[in-house]
């Protein structure tokens, strides 16, 4: 090597040296004072007797968790373990007690259904919590709906396809307010019912899920590390079914307040 190609050689190193040190606290001040393109609304569902919210991270949903339910899905309910889908967080609708919530019939399907469900809300979370820990983490309680395009959840389950489309969609998740632990305790047992103009369509027990709160997020924990802000869409019980324009659904958990909506013509 020549002198000139050794001098050469010794400032492309120090200047890579050089290089190196800075960037890290470059990168620092950038990540300091980097700004946000635009702002993305936070989903959030209020909390009852307080003007506090509660800010949504994840939506879970645990799927035929009634026996009957799943006699009526297709599925062996004695051997099948508990599973699990998400929606997205703007997936949300809030719905007030005493409201009947105006519901957008949703687009691509001709097979819209209800199921009602308890929804528990995590204040904390982890991996691989134990069951008889897991009730430690759940902040509230609430009415919800689990709406989903059957048509296009079937059409993408005969095909062998994930079936996000049937189920995740905008305002797929109606809820009513948040209702703190210690105000209504732990639900473990009691009516939950859904009714279509008037009539009853769904009608059980909440002891009746094959997997209870607290074996669900013991069983989610394995999958994922759960954290304060996610909720769980518990299961629906069996007779699920259609509802069309100008139908008014009707959740009832004992304990809980009503929650309702109205069907409407698609959103603009």
């Amino acid at each position: 090597m020549t002198s000139i190609d050794r001098r050469t050689a010794l400032k492309t190193a120090a200047g890579a040296a050089a290089l190196a040190g800075i960037a890290p606290a470059a990168q620092a001040q950038t990540a300091a004072t980097a700004k946000l393109l635009f702002a993305v609304p936070q989903a959030s569902i209020p909390v009852v007797g307080s003007d506090q919210l509660f800010p949504v991270r994840r939506i879970y949903c645990v799927g035929r968790n009634y026996a009957a339910h799943a006699r009526e899905m297709g599925s062996d309910p004695t051997r099948e373990p508990p599973f699990f889908f998400q929606k997205p967080t703007d997936a949300i609708q809030v719905v007030q007690p005493g409201e009947v919530a105006a519901h957008p019939y949703p687009p691509l399907t001709k097979n819209y259904h209800y199921e009602v469900e308890l929804v528990a809300a995590l204040k904390s979370g982890g991996r691989n919590i134990p069951a008889d820990k897991a009730l430690e983490h759940v902040f509230g309680y609430a009415v919800g709906l689990d709406m989903t395009r059957r048509d296009l959840q079937r059409a993408m389950g005969d095909q062998k396809k994930p079936w996000e489309i049937g189920k995740s969609f905008d305002r797929s998740a109606p809820i009513g307010p948040l209702h703190p632990v210690e105000k209504v305790g732990h639900f473990t047992k009691g009516k939950i019912q859904l009714q279509v103009n008037g009539q009853v369509k769904q009608d059980a027990d909440l002891s009746q899920m094959i997997w209870s709160v607290a074996e669900q997020i013991s069983k989610l924990s394995e999958a994922f590390e759960l954290r304060a802000g996610d909720i769980i869409y518990s299961g629906t019980p069996e007779n699920v079914g259609p509802v069309v324009k100008d139908d008014v659904i009707l959740c009832t958990i004992e304990g809980l307040p009503t929650l309702s909506v109205r069907i409407t013509d698609a959103a603009a």
